[in-house]
């Protein structure tokens, strides 16, 4: 499928559903977001330097629980990002929760049934069932397995099945449990705990409010990541 058949369903699906939900009494994310902070840079407190925006980090207690072993390897990764990053370096779709702190908007698409999300970035897309469905038997993926459901007017969505390379260092067992409160129309109060025992000595957790784009006729662009790769590396896009 196409991106933009996708985008199709997705704005069908969004028509279709928007009422019910609505219906439900369940808060309705339909709309573009985006997050405004430096995460996408480090998740932790950072000074500036160039082309590293200073911030503040969105890391609970400001510590992300490395084990000894991976945390030399995290330094070690930060330290080669601007050659080996998987996804601002080389076009890979960058997992969950990364893909909602990058400096790129996403459009939230949502039904009784259905939500699903489509990033800027890299065309990424995910589908979160909302229906009480199992997880799927997939053991190799890029952005996870989602499935949503309600506590109260806040949505959480449990993520597994993760490959070992999306988003910030971590292993195969990576769990992500993210939760979206709409603060008011215009902000989402976000975040996302991360288990990894393989990794971290303990779950930690990041949050952050998203802000929704409000621009006069605002819409998701293409951002051809693999198109520009091709074309710095080896002068030679994969279509014009």
């Amino acid at each position: 499928m196409t991106h933009a058949i996708r985008l199709a369903a997705l704005a069908a699906l969004f028509w279709a559903g928007a009422t019910r939900a609505a219906a439900q009494g369940k808060p309705d994310f339909s709309g573009i977001w985006q997050a405004l902070n430096t995460a996408a840079w480090d998740l932790q407190d950072h000074a500036g330097a160039l082309g590293l925006p200073p911030g503040q980090g969105v890391v609970d207690g400001n510590e992300i629980p490395y084990q000894p072993w991976a945390l030399a390897r995290k330094q070690e990764n930060f330290a080669k990002r601007r050659a080996a990053d998987p996804a601002e370096a080389n076009c890979f779709l960058p997992g969950v929760p990364r893909a909602t702190y990058m400096p790129y908007p996403f459009e939230i698409v949502q039904t009784p049934k259905l939500i699903a999300i489509t990033y800027e970035f890299a065309h990424a897309l995910r589908e979160i069932p909302m229906d009480g469905s199992a997880h799927s038997d997939l053991t190799d993926t890029w952005m996870g397995d989602s499935r949503g459901r309600w506590d109260g007017t806040t949505l959480v969505v449990d993520v597994t099945n993760f490959n070992d390379q999306a988003g910030n260092f971590h292993s195969d067992a990576l769990h992500v449990t993210e939760r979206y409160t709409l603060a008011d129309r215009d902000h989402i109060s976000y975040e996302a705990t991360i288990e990894d025992p393989k990794v971290f000595t303990r779950p930690w957790k990041i949050s952050m409010p998203l802000y929704r784009r409000v621009e006069k006729n605002g819409k998701l662009l293409e951002y051809e990541c693999v198109f520009y790769l091709q074309e710095e590396r080896f002068k030679k896009a994969p279509f014009k």
